[in-house]
């Protein structure tokens, strides 16, 4: 969506919106009769709230103006962004193509309205390459969003908005593409094209490569497919010689049968977003890049397809991770944190950070816990959990701490080996990070989100449409704008 900034509203706007907080009474709208305006808010039981959206028509000129009085809720940024993903949810297929957003008697700060114009620039986005018969009524048409009458510092503040917005759409697109056109090498290819000329550092592994690593653990996963894994590396230096370093490391199984612990058939469709936490790496590199953070931060991304061929990995396996921890494999399906483990392991290696987080739609059990309103947390570090916590709060990618200890940690140790990439049915979010934990040295900050239930979703939601929703990519933003850029 073009998103444009005008001094003041055209006359010769035909759809405009009204943004309106809670308990502001009825707008006036020009040259509109304020008893129809009240009627109409009246009937719709308008009261503001965020999101919610009255539409009216009135002759202007010879001819009619639609109005859309849109609610703010308390003013929030958060109310602000609800209220852009409803206008565009609104009128994406209505057959309007443009809309003029008046903004000019809301005094509401620049960020704010920032934030209505991404919502809306986001809500927006659609992946329709293979859809070759919608008819006219299905195809988007509105094109254009005009901010009209904002004070001065909007158009800066929707910078950082446009660069989150292009993370976002990256994103998006890596989840949603199907299984036979991702996989690791068309990851890397589909990674790299779109975050060309930004400025970053590409590094990439091939096999070969990673087994001269000794990355047993990860290429043990990626060993029953026809697809070769990749680890692919963005790495950002916005904030000079000797800022610290943080690392996003992210979870890119581009299809997960499950390996010889098969899926059951029904919903295995669904793995094709597998690879959301290595997707949010990329479009939170693809951010930082764009909006020239000043931070110094690497994204790392494990690349692999799990698959159940002749040469598949066996439940009962013991592969030797590049650490030189010893894991035996009791199921294939557990694939994701043999990934991270060596990527992880490489990441310290090669980058030596003092942060990492991890990012991966790593255990069902996470959606049992908390079904789609939640990513769960796990940390090494209060404090660095408390930071996450605030930055998912603040964009919207929530996210609910859980609890670590050694008595879970135990729960993985192996008669044969070092450790099981699994434990008991119980606590399955739990061990998992335990797992992930034994690949952190000493020292690393650490935090891992199992975002299982939060990459796709079903239903709508205030800045997506169905399907990908890009989560992770508005939290890292975030995190690294309040806590690393200098």
């Amino acid at each position: 969506m073009d998103v444009r900034f005008a001094p003041a509203l055209s006359l010769a706007a035909t759809l405009v919106a009204v943004p309106v907080a809670k308990g502001a009474g009825t707008p006036a709208l020009a040259g509109v009769d304020p008893a129809l305006v009240a009627a109409a808010t009246r009937a719709a039981r308008f009261d503001g709230e965020a999101g919610a959206v009255v539409e009216l028509f009135a002759a202007q000129d010879g001819g009619v103006r639609q109005w859309l009085i849109v609610g703010v809720g308390e003013g929030k940024p958060a109310d602000w962004a609800k209220a852009g993903g409803a206008l565009t949810g609104k009128l994406l297929t209505s057959g309007a193509t443009e809309l003029a957003v008046d903004v000019s008697a809301t005094g509401a700060e620049p960020a704010a309205i920032a934030r209505l114009a991404a919502a809306a620039a986001q809500r927006g986005w659609r992946y329709d390459i293979y859809r070759t018969k919608l008819t006219d009524k299905q195809k988007p048409t509105l094109q254009v969003l005009t901010i009209a009458g904002a004070a001065t510092g909007v158009e800066e503040a929707w910078q950082a908005e446009a660069a989150t917005t292009a993370g976002l759409e990256l994103t998006r697109t890596l989840v949603t593409l199907p299984p036979n056109i991702l996989y690791p090498e068309t990851f890397v290819d589909h990674v790299r094209e779109s975050v060309d000329g930004l400025g970053l550092e590409i590094v990439v592994l091939d096999e070969a490569q990673m087994r001269e690593l000794g990355m047993g653990s990860l290429l043990g996963v990626s060993q029953g497919s026809v697809r070769e894994a990749r680890m692919l590396a963005l790495k950002w230096n916005g904030g000079g010689d000797g800022a610290p370093t943080l690392a996003f490391v992210g979870k890119g199984v581009t299809f997960d049968t499950g390996g010889i612990s098969l899926k059951p058939g029904p919903g295995m469709e669904d793995m094709k977003w597998d690879m959301g936490g290595a997707g949010a790496v990329a479009g939170a590199m693809k951010t930082l890049a764009a909006r020239k953070a000043k931070a110094n931060v690497v994204g790392v991304m494990g690349l692999v397809e799990n698959m159940p061929d002749g040469n598949a990995q066996r439940p009962g396996d013991v592969v030797t991770s590049m650490s030189g921890q010893t894991i035996e494999v009791l199921n294939t399906d557990a694939e994701g944190r043999l990934v991270l483990a060596d990527a992880i392991t490489w990441t310290q290696a090669t980058f030596q950070p003092a942060t990492i987080v991890d990012l991966a739609t790593l255990t069902g059990a996470m959606i049992v816990s908390l079904g789609n309103e939640y990513g769960g947390l796990f940390a090494n570090d209060d404090a660095l959990a408390d930071q996450l916590l605030a930055a998912g709060t603040e964009t919207g990618d929530k996210l609910w701490r859980f609890p670590m200890s050694d008595a879970y940690d135990k729960l993985l140790d192996s008669p044969i080996a070092d450790m099981k990439n699994i434990g008991p049915r119980g606590a399955g979010s739990i061990t998992a990070a335990q797992f992930i934990k034994r690949f952190v040295d000493q020292g690393v900050k650490w935090a891992h989100l199992d975002i299982a239930g939060m990459v796709w979703s079903d239903k709508p939601g205030a800045t997506h449409d169905k399907g990908a929703t890009g989560y992770g990519v508005k939290l890292l933003d975030r995190f690294v704008a309040a806590h690393f850029e200098r």
